[in-house]
């Protein structure tokens, strides 16, 4: 190889390093800014359970989307890491022990990890079902634990500590939340990188192995099962950082944050988002906070609905919201998109808009069935209504009816543009 080509090697190598980085710099960047947008410190706390989450989701996914390990309580390990480290807390309000509050989340992530290889030295022997059950059990049983085991769990009250007893950091004592935020930030970042990095390894290749054929890889001379207890661990540990951010944040544990239903929690911010994509529970993690933190401002039945999208998200779109975006790669590739507009417009809107009726339809259903005697008026979609009044009832079965049959007209419309904007013109490759 000629000199020249080395140099045009090595280019070539740079700007492939710097459009791989480009993504990181950018959620750098955003991430920097974001308090400067939203500066109320309500959007801040939100802002940091989204990250969080996202932390927590991510970790999940290194079992299910990656070694293709279902586990309902995976909670435990979040849940063991942030107790934990509100122990820490209170160490260190005691004067027993000294140390930069930006360090806990390490130590929480080691706890997870402790227990990650306690609990997957006889949980990975299995997959599937069995792994499965495996996980509800333990999950089950730490959760009974975490109301027996008072002196490390707190009872129903739970254990709360104060995080401003650590040594400050360049003077900063973390008592404004703006500066947990870039404390959550910048964790946030560092696991995200270290989990993509992981998913590049040789075990994070041959946990995508495992999970698509164990046999095979079997045959080529790896241990399915030493795979998964890898997987299972690295997980573990990332779950644990998430469960000492949260114990920063909000300054208490309680027997919620390692139940069963945070275990399902995740599971749904995981299959909403995409298993099939490193990024999907990024996007399941943002989505989901936001459904719960703007619904439930605005109705008792949010949960409901979350519940709702997430069965349509499991049935009509397997990949996620992830899996929706990369659908739309090949018609950009293709220079197509614009012939998906109009479909859309005339498909996509109306159905919103008949979902958003039904919306509206099990919400006066609802206050007209709760409410007490004579409260008759409700908000709905910005607007006071009567759950009683029959023009009101007409009024939204009607729109209710029509985007749904909107949308019903408009959809063979829709299949043969998508169709037409997946299809590669002649001659091209």
């Amino acid at each position: 190889m000629t000199s020249l080509d080395q140099t045009r090697t090595r280019a070539a190598a740079g700007g492939l390093s710097l459009a791989a980085l480009a993504p990181w710099l950018m959620a750098a960047l955003f991430l920097a800014v974001m308090p400067f947008v939203f500066t109320d410190n309500s959007a801040i706390t939100i802002m940091n359970q989204m990250a969080i989450t996202i932390i927590f989701a991510l970790a999940y996914n290194m079992l299910l989307g990656q070694g293709g390990m279902l586990s309902f309580g995976h909670a435990v390990y979040m849940g063991l890491g942030g107790f934990m480290c509100v122990h820490i807390m209170n160490w260190m309000e005691d004067g027993g022990i000294s140390m930069p509050l930006p360090l806990l989340p390490l130590f929480g992530g080691l706890f997870g990890l402790g227990f990650a290889m306690l609990i997957g030295s006889f949980s990975t022997r299995k997959a599937g079902t069995v792994f499965a059950m495996i996980s509800l059990g333990v999950g089950e049983l730490i959760a009974a634990c975490s109301v027996i085991v008072v002196v490390f769990f707190g009872g129903e009250e739970g254990v709360s500590g104060d995080r401003t007893y650590g040594i400050p950091v360049f003077g900063v004592e973390f008592l404004q939340q703006i500066e947990v935020y870039y404390l959550t930030a910048f964790w946030l970042m560092l696991s995200a990188a270290l989990m993509y990095l992981f998913s590049r390894t040789p075990v994070g290749r041959m946990a995508n192995a495992v999970r698509d054929n164990p046999e095979r890889a079997e045959f080529l001379g790896y241990s399915q099962r030493w795979v998964r207890y890898y997987s299972f661990c690295a997980s573990g540990f990332f779950a644990g950082i998430a469960g000492g951010l949260f114990a920063i944040n909000y300054e208490i544990l309680t027997e919620e944050n390692l139940n069963l239903a945070t275990s399902g929690m995740i599971l749904l911010v995981t299959f909403l988002g995409g298993v099939g994509f490193f990024f999907g529970p990024i996007i399941g993690a943002i989505v989901f906070t936001l459904l719960a933190t703007v619904l439930k401002l605005h109705t008792e039945l949010w949960q409901l609905y979350v519940g709702a999208i997430f069965v349509a998200t499991v049935m009509f779109f397997p990949g996620g919201l992830a899996g929706l975006l990369a659908m739309h790669v090949a018609p950009w590739r293709l220079g197509k998109m614009g012939h998906l507009v109009k479909p859309y417009l005339t498909t996509l809107l109306p159905g919103v808009i008949g979902g958003l009726g039904l919306a509206g339809v099990t919400e006066m259903l609802f206050h007209a069935r709760e409410a007490a005697e004579g409260d008759e008026a409700m908000g709905l979609f910005f607007m006071e209504v009567s759950s009683h009044s029959p023009v009101a009832w007409a009024a939204v079965l009607a729109v209710t009816a029509a985007g749904f049959w909107l949308a019903r007209r408009g959809a063979p419309g829709l299949k043969a543009a998508w169709d037409e904007a997946n299809t590669a013109p002649r001659g091209r490759a």
